[in-house]
């Protein structure tokens, strides 16, 4: 099966979702560009220090230096068996950088989800103002309508960038940035595209498929 995987997808495809279910099926570590650059900076590293500057001014950290933390993590003895990239990529600048860097991929899976169902996805989320407990208005809503099921509490947050209109900036932002990357990993035979339409472990069911069909 092959374990040396990147996930590709856009916001509300559920793609971190699979991530975990992945790294806890094939034992294999969940990495996460936020956790990585985090850990590099709370570690002291010299790649370390550099995205602390960047990140307490609140500037991005440069593709150089991400792809080196990224490298030094990939290099950790916890990934001899495989490793699942969540959120690096995220451009073809930032795949090119990676390869050059001589880290190797089996498999980029593209989970895939039509715009509307995104868009709802994503619009209907809410949560306990309260208690914080995350519901969905139309796929995961309380069982009393108005009331929270864990505490009782009667009122609910949206995000504010989980509106309509930020919701479609987003995914024609994403489209923008990740349609080169999805031709670049296809010329590779490395693109693999799984539906990630219906419930959740239907969706791994198909992943796990993809995985076992092997490379190309």
């Amino acid at each position: 099966m092959l374990t040396r995987l990147m996930m590709l997808g856009p916001p509300g495809a559920g793609k971190g979702t699979q991530a975990q279910l992945l790294s806890n099926k094939l034992g294999i570590p969940q990495i996460s560009t936020g956790d990585m650059l985090r850990a590099a900076k709370a570690a002291g590293t010299e790649l370390g220090k550099k995205a602390a500057e960047y990140m307490s001014r609140g500037d991005l950290v440069p593709d150089e230096v991400v792809v080196g933390i990224v490298k030094d993590r990939l290099a950790e003895d916890d990934t001899a068996d495989g490793f699942i990239l969540d959120g690096f990529p995220r451009t073809l600048v930032q795949a090119e950088a990676l390869a050059d860097a001589q880290v190797s991929l089996d498999a980029v899976i593209d989970v895939v989800v039509p715009e509307e169902l995104l868009i709802e996805r994503i619009t209907g989320r809410m949560s306990c103002a309260s208690c914080k407990q995350v519901y969905h208005k139309t796929f995961n809503p309380p069982e009393t309508e108005g009331v929270c099921d864990k505490c009782g509490h009667t009122e609910f947050n949206v995000r504010a960038d989980d509106t309509r209109e930020v919701v479609v900036s987003r995914l024609g932002s994403y489209r923008a940035k990740t349609e080169p990357l999805r031709t670049y990993y296809a010329d590779q035979g490395l693109l693999k595209e799984v539906d990630g339409v219906g419930e959740v472990d239907e969706v791994q069911a198909r992943v796990l498929a993809l995985l076992s069909e092997g490379k190309g």
